[in-house]
């Protein structure tokens, strides 16, 4: 399944989409990687989707990627005595550690590390930002505020507390089970939930190590604060904008999603536009004028993949909605204006052998307008190096490593091709050829750059770039 488009498709497996014939419906409507999301569904539902995802894959000979999403801490208000209280703007509300049910006067806020974090003038968020309350006197186990945007507050509503940056773990008890079922699963990408710091994602690692690459999510103004250190220590990160929508005001997410795309993409780290990217479409065949231009300024921006939550999980139309994101992606790159401003927005390599063979494979793309790119790679490198460059030709990633091939299904430009290990350059040459051809991207006649490592086998050696015009 050759794809036409270079950013790539992120779509959520849920109770719209957990048999094996939708799952193969999204695949070639154009879902690249599958994301399970581990605040919902039992084990048995994640263990029986990545067996029906791997079985997909052998069907239409294609790596697909499995991101599974940890859920992460989740602050919440304890329950109401009648289930819901109403709190009016000006009045006196108490959170506290008692168990006892809330009322109109105060509710339990069973997170002590909160109130270790607070200063007077704090701003609480209630229910996804619609409730506002100020902290005016607090202790460590308890916190007096004023209601300062009221509204009906029920049971275990969640709680935010932007511009705080809370002592609490990215990973729950929960996660950490999880996390180790899901390893055993053979995901390829973990995201990481809940980041504030860089620490978080060392944290991760730890548990981690090279099972899996770690997807920061992006949700907290804390984790803005330390971009690029995070993006750093992360094999790729996530635009989380449901939550960053919440606790920052709606008028700076569309500059922060920006920014945050391009610090990955200087750093050649993938990056995912995620959250109500067409949201309508969880109960309507086609989306707004206005989703689809939010979908096109992702791509516009250079992102590597944009991602589908409830309207492939939960919604009427699932494939319809990969289907249509499919189609944006591809008239957005047939435009000569998202080629002009790839370049406008490209940053400079840094200064090492392989960023400059990669550099200079960017320039002989556009000299020589080859038919593809062939990158062998073993951990993944040489393929993310090549990407960064955004070169104007696709990149096959030929890998011996078939968790390296189903990471990458992720990347941009980037179409894994498993294979067998080469031996020499002679044999390396023959198998790009060949490879090129039978998997559509040339013909004979075309020419193709390949770019490799030697010796060969070696993660991070990409230190050869050689161009083959294949033999008719």
């Amino acid at each position: 399944m050759k794809r036409e488009r270079s950013a790539r498709i992120l779509a959520t497996l849920g109770p719209a989409s957990s048999s094996i014939e939708r799952i193969r419906a999204l695949a070639e409507a154009g879902a690249d990687v599958f994301r399970l999301n581990f605040s919902h569904g039992s084990h048995a539902d994640h263990a029986e989707r990545v067996r029906q995802i791997r079985q997909v894959e052998q069907e239409i000979g294609r790596p697909i990627g499995v991101l599974m999403d940890l859920q992460g801490p989740k602050l919440r208000v304890g329950r109401f005595a009648e289930g819901k209280v109403v709190l009016t703007p000006g009045a006196r509300f108490r959170l506290d550690l008692a168990s006892a049910d809330g009322d109109a006067s105060r509710a339990t806020l069973p997170h002590p590390e909160i109130f270790a974090a607070l200063e007077a003038g704090t701003e609480l968020l209630l229910d996804d930002g619609k409730l506002r309350l100020r902290v005016d006197a607090f202790g460590p186990d308890f916190a007096d505020t004023t209601v300062l945007v009221g509204g009906v507050l029920s049971d275990r509503k969640g709680v935010n507390v932007p511009g705080v940056v809370l002592p609490i773990s990215p990973l729950t008890a929960k996660d950490r089970a999880d996390l180790e079922f899901g390893l055993g699963l053979d995901v390829d990408w973990v995201a990481l939930s809940f980041v504030q710091r860089p620490e978080d994602i060392r944290e991760a690692r730890e548990i981690i190590g090279d099972r899996a690459w770690i997807m920061a999510k992006l949700e907290k103004p804390a984790a803005i604060e330390q971009l690029e250190p995070i993006v750093a220590l992360a094999d790729g990160v996530m635009v989380a904008r449901g939550d960053l929508g919440v606790e920052l005001p709606p008028q700076q997410v569309p500059v922060l999603q920006r920014r945050i795309v391009r610090a990955a993409r200087a750093a050649g780290k993938p990056v995912v536009v995620a959250t109500q990217m067409l949201e309508s479409m969880i109960t309507a065949p086609v989306p707004t004028r206005a989703e689809a231009s939010d979908v096109a300024t992702a791509i516009y921006d250079g992102a590597d993949a944009v991602m589908l939550s409830a309207e492939s999980a939960s919604g009427q139309y699932p494939v319809e909605a990969v289907g249509i994101m499919h189609r944006i992606i591809c008239e957005v790159e047939q435009d000569p204006a998202w080629r002009a401003g790839l370049e406008a927005s490209h940053t400079p390599a840094a200064a090492s052998t392989p960023d400059a063979i990669c550099c200079a494979l960017r320039r002989v793309a556009e000299l020589l307008e080859p038919a593809a790119t062939v990158a062998y790679t073993t951990s993944g490198f040489s393929a993310l190096r090549a990407s960064r460059e955004r070169p104007a030709t696709p990149i096959l990633a030929l890998t011996a490593q078939p968790a390296t091939a189903r990471r990458l299904a992720l990347v941009w430009g980037v179409h894994p091709v498993p294979f067998e290990e080469v031996h020499d350059v002679a044999e390396m040459v023959g198998h790009a050829g060949a490879t090129a051809v039978r998997e559509g991207f040339a013909v004979a006649g075309d020419v193709i750059v390949i770019i490799a490592g030697l010796p060969f086998g070696r993660s991070g050696s990409t230190n050869l770039l050689h161009v083959l015009q294949i033999p008719g």
